[in-house]
């Protein structure tokens, strides 16, 4: 069969066979390596097909999840070889890919399409196309290299699920959902115990339910390349805020002060940072920015400084931090 008369020519070349996947194979027509059949098909992921059921088995299934089609042959050594190796991958798998076993002696046209003239040939189908493919008895880390070219990092949906659920539990928080923003969070760090975004949910939840003592418990348990994540560390700067307020005595006194004499910036750099922790963000960046306004010197440029450190916790895209850092602006630059 010519070039031309190969449907699958366009979008499937010779070209697209392994490189580097191997090269033992046995060519059609080459002495019987043994009378026997390969294995049967094992697992749920595993089958076999026909002429007359490959648009069926390959082609409509590869559009729901890549399908690997093993061409192989009974008299076959290499494929006796591959078989089990690529059945066990499959499986392993655990659903991102199908593998479809034709056998090119009962059904030869589907491999005379395709171009084939040495088996094992595994060829991998996406959207009913061939993608690519490989032939020869490789080995199976080789196979596992294939499966996830094709179908994907092994844990890549498992990521994207993960991202989703943090994402929705982020908006809880927002929300003051306590309860089901820490369950979310909770059901990250059980499947990735280490995910930092996740941990440091769990841990403004109980900071929202009062729990500081075992936020701070949590920190001191925390490998340390979670401690110097940038989520970690934001949490880490709120609690110690919340450790250095309750030291600074009552808001109202100070609220007092303050009117009796509104320049007493040392009063107000404590209310401000009350405030901070009480989740009063415009106001507490108010009363930094009313002493930057009428003293830059005061603790040396301290409420810039501390003003700062509100951000950092807040972070970038939160609407006081946002609001605070154009006012910031014009008294810097005006």
């Amino acid at each position: 069969m010519s070039g031309n008369d190969n449907p699958y020519a366009g979008s499937y070349g010779a070209g697209s066979y392994g490189g580097g996947y191997g090269s033992q194979t046995a060519s059609f027509g080459s002495p019987a390596a043994s009378p026997e059949a390969a294995a049967p098909a094992a697992g749920g992921y595993v089958s076999d097909t026909t002429t007359a059921g490959f648009a069926k088995d390959v082609l409509d299934e590869s559009r729901r999840q890549p399908v690997l089609v093993d061409f192989w042959a009974p008299w076959c050594g290499p494929c006796k070889q591959l078989t089990p190796v690529l059945e066990k991958a499959v499986n392993e798998a655990q659903g991102r890919v199908r593998l479809v076993k034709m056998n090119i002696d009962d059904h030869p046209s589907i491999a005379g399409q395709l171009g084939i003239q040495s088996i094992p040939a595994v060829i991998a189908f996406v959207d009913g196309r061939p993608v690519d493919g490989f032939m020869g008895a490789v080995p199976e880390s080789q196979v596992n290299q294939f499966i996830d070219k094709v179908a994907g990092p092994a844990g890549a949906d498992q990521a994207a699920e993960i991202e989703a659920i943090l994402g929705e539990a982020d908006g809880l928080l927002a929300a003051s959902d306590i309860e089901g923003a820490a369950q979310l969070y909770s059901a990250v760090l059980q499947a990735d115990p280490e995910n930092a975004k996740a941990a440091a949910g769990m841990m403004q939840c109980l900071i929202a339910m009062g729990e500081t003592e075992r936020v701070g418990q949590m920190l001191q348990s925390l490998p340390e390349e979670m401690v110097a994540d940038p989520t970690i560390q934001a949490v880490s700067k709120k609690l110690d805020q919340i450790i250095e307020a309750r030291k600074l005595g009552d808001p109202v006194a100070l609220t007092r002060e303050l009117e009796a004499n509104p320049d007493d910036h040392a009063a107000r750099m404590k209310l401000a940072k009350i405030l901070n922790v009480q989740g009063e963000r415009e106001q507490a960046a108010d009363h930094l920015l009313t002493i930057m306004r009428k003293d830059r010197t005061f603790d040396d440029d301290g409420a810039r400084r501390e003003l700062l450190q509100f951000f950092e916790v807040w972070g970038p895209k939160d609407p006081a931090t946002i609001a605070a850092r154009r006012r910031l602006s014009s008294i810097l630059f005006s």
